[in-house]
């Protein structure tokens, strides 16, 4: 058979095998890892680089107000500004600051001589203005004040600029964004870093748990062991539970193989130590009816399901009004009335085959006794389920020898004698037990059931 067979035949388990959780976790904490420190430093350069401009416009501020502070204007009007100048870029030609004075003449720094620097119109007195003004020379940040010169008796009207390069600020953004990147890189990794160990951590008690079921596959371990975190106690629970019910099972067949076999003996010594009798015929179909009965008793025995959480909820109303109308055609000779004190919302986790073998075989026993009347009651109590089976007829003198099996409580009553002990093995299957006293109600037997595990 081809691979592509295979595949298809599989349903394409190979193409579409889901990630492992530790490629899971990983995908998830690295993409939320990138995102957090993409944004993370978007937001830092942003707001780093609009502090610089911010930084730039306070600078330039400051620089006109000291630029005032040292200006001088003679009464014809000139401008000069004595040395030294407030800021020594101011006298270094392309420094990189540029200042210029409009008046009755035009005054520029040394730095600007032969610059192309838009500082813009010149403004009224008591304007003021911030810009990013723009030329062949490049992008620039301005700052401009107006002003009213008093000389004398005739004020003389004075606009002041500055301008600075944004490739200044520039500079400090790339410095700051390229030693920002290089710290979140390195946060980044360092954080990857830690979320690798700690998914391990975190990750390692599904690996114990995974190591310890394949020792128990191997057969090197009977229990799964602990402690387990709270996460995974239920499932290590319950796994546990599961393995237990199935050395359980396969326990009990082994017990019923041997029982069967040793139960089996006896009949067969009998038909071979009766080969020389002349009842020969009576004898062989007594102990063949006898064998049938071990061998259904045994297998009965041996098929019982057991506790189990995962079996569905059973309405045990419903099947009780089923039994009842079952029975009642098997003794339709013997009117017996039934009634049940079963509330409709109690159900039990128990297989339907396991209920109907309990239930059934010990109804059809109380039926077999019953003057006229059988009752089922049942209740929860202590997180187990009791379920009671009464009748109105003379009672069950010797419990104990008509739990064993093959013990018929009346010869003279047709039955195989392991309905009751069948029943008891269900119920122990449970986790419960299964007892015979006197009915106080009706006066006959009372069979209490009480299953642990339901």
């Amino acid at each position: 058979m081809s691979p592509e067979t295979d595949e298809r035949r599989n349903g394409g388990s190979a193409a579409r095998a889901p990630w492992s959780l530790r490629t899971r976790l990983l995908a998830v904490s690295l993409t939320i890892l990138l995102a957090f420190v993409a944004l993370t430093g978007l937001a830092l350069d942003r707001a780093f680089r609009e502090s610089a401009d911010a930084a730039q416009r306070e600078r330039l501020q400051a620089l006109l107000y000291l630029l005032m502070g040292t200006l001088e204007v003679s009464p014809d009007g000139t401008l000069s500004v004595p040395l030294p100048l407030p800021e020594p870029r101011l006298s270094i030609p392309g420094s990189g600051l540029y200042a210029q004075v409009v008046g009755p003449t035009i005054w520029r720094s040394e730095s600007a001589l032969g610059a192309e620097v838009p500082f813009g119109p010149p403004l009224a007195p008591g304007e003021q203005k911030l810009a990013l003004q723009t030329s062949a020379a490049g992008h620039f940040q301005t700052a401009a004040q107006g002003v009213l010169w008093a000389i004398g008796e005739n004020p003389v009207p004075l606009s002041l600029h500055l301008a600075a390069p944004l490739a200044s600020t520039g500079i400090e953004v790339q410095a700051y964004r390229k030693s920002l990147w290089s710290a979140l890189a390195v946060m980044a990794f360092l954080l990857l870093c830690a979320l690798v160990l700690v998914q391990r951590w975190g990750l390692r008690p599904l690996r114990v748990l995974a190591q310890r079921l394949a020792t128990l596959e191997a057969g090197e371990a009977s229990r799964l062991g602990g402690p387990y975190p709270r996460e995974l106690a239920p499932l290590a629970d319950n796994l546990e539970r599961l393995l237990q019910r199935e050395r359980e099972v396969l326990e009990r067949h082994r017990k019923a193989l041997g029982d069967l076999a040793h139960s089996l003996k006896t009949p067969l010594a009998i038909l071979r130590g009766a080969a020389p009798d002349q009842d020969l015929v009576a004898i062989v179909g007594e102990q063949t009816r006898r064998m049938d009965d071990i061998v259904h008793y045994h297998l009965q025995r041996a098929a019982t399901a057991g506790a189990s959480r995962s079996a569905p909820p059973l309405a045990l109303g419903q099947l009780v009004e089923r039994l009842f109308a079952s029975l009642a055609k098997v003794h339709a000779g013997h009117k017996i009335g039934f009634s049940r004190e079963l509330p409709d919302a109690l159900q039990a986790r128990i297989d339907e085959g396991d209920a109907i073998e309990l239930l059934g075989n010990v109804l059809d026993n109380a039926c077999k006794w019953a003057a006229s009347k059988v009752m089922v009651s049942g209740a929860r109590s202590g997180g187990g389920l009791v379920l009671t089976v009464e009748d109105d007829g003379p009672g069950i003198e010797d419990p104990e020898r008509l739990m064993q099996r093959g013990q018929r409580g009346d010869e003279r009553v047709p039955g195989h004698g392991i309905g009751l002990a069948l029943a008891q093995d269900i119920a122990l299957a449970y986790r419960g037990d299964l007892r015979i006293d006197r009915s106080p109600t009706l006066g006959g037997a009372r069979i209490r059931i009480w299953l642990g595990e339901c």
